[in-house]
């Protein structure tokens, strides 16, 4: 269990401290314990260019530099992270089981998903938007009607679009967002739909860049969480909170989008971010 487990770090780490006030005839620090504790256990998406990619052993994007700017200040240096792999549909179980300490994974904050997790944040505020080729006239979702439509089998962002704002457009579905925009490459689709900032990390791709173009207006609002167990977690929402904060304030969370969306001809919604951190509950 990880109470056990953290007893265990707690006393090895009592054990240093008394070797550490003994000292040693160099001089030298040989008690310090830096780098050397139980590792914290991070949730991203392993496959979502510009937010949560692993490439070999390296991960990249948005997600993974916001989480590993709020480890760093919680006590956990990148060497003490353990990034774990959080598909969209098994998030809440993952913390229930006790197998994460925190997600980063483009983790929208609903009512719903509070009945079984708690959230810190929201560390960025997404939208539904339109990614399209750079020459496209689209400029919203009203200018769909004709068009085709493409996003991920099983997302309801496309049918919101033909609920909502363009009855006629055709609906197209792929297994991912990559093959929408493989398919929009080949001129079969003419738009691709979701959050925002997933098209941006989509269209800064290599092999996408300059390609296409986010269309900057959005039309929803999607607060990304930090999602923690709802009991027993051993980092604290307020703390994670402070984290957020001071990344924002001290520029790091702003240079950390521009990195990771170089190349989408995209600017984030500055009505609505940098976000407002929520009370803890």
């Amino acid at each position: 269990m990880r109470k056990t487990r953290y007893a265990a770090v707690a006393i090895a780490a009592a054990a240093a401290l008394t070797l550490s006030a003994c000292g040693s005839e160099s001089g030298s620090d040989s008690g310090s314990t830096e780098g050397a504790g139980e590792k914290i256990r991070i949730g991203i998406k392993f496959d979502q260019p510009g937010l949560g990619f692993k490439d070999g052993s390296e991960y990249t994007g948005f997600d993974v530099d916001v989480a590993k700017y709020v480890a760093n200040e919680l006590g956990y240096p990148e060497d003490r992270i353990e990034f774990i792999s959080s598909p969209s549909a098994q998030r809440e179980n993952m913390l229930e089981n006790d197998q994460l300490d925190m997600i980063f994974a483009t983790y929208s904050i609903t009512d719903t998903r509070k009945e079984k997790v708690a959230f810190a944040g929201p560390y960025f505020v997404a939208g539904q938007d339109l990614l399209v080729p750079s020459d496209s006239d689209i400029s919203g979702p009203e200018d769909l009607d004709g068009k085709n439509l493409c996003s991920v089998t099983g997302s309801t962002s496309a049918q919101k679009i033909k609920d909502n704002y363009a009855a006629g457009v055709n609906l197209l579905e792929q297994p991912s967002y990559a093959e929408c925009v493989t398919a929009m490459q080949g001129g079969s689709i003419d738009a691709v739909t979701t959050d925002d900032i997933i098209l941006a990390g989509l269209a800064s791709t290599d092999a996408n860049k300059g390609k296409f173009k986010v269309v900057g207006n959005t039309f929803s609002e999607e607060n990304y969480g930090v999602g923690l167990p709802k009991e027993g977690g051993i980092v604290k929402c307020e703390d994670i909170n402070a984290a957020i904060t001071k990344m924002i304030d001290d520029g790091a969370w702003e240079e950390a989008i521009k990195k990771n969306t170089e190349g989408a001809d995209y600017t984030f919604n500055a009505e609505l971010n940098p976000p407002k951190m929520d009370a803890c509950a």
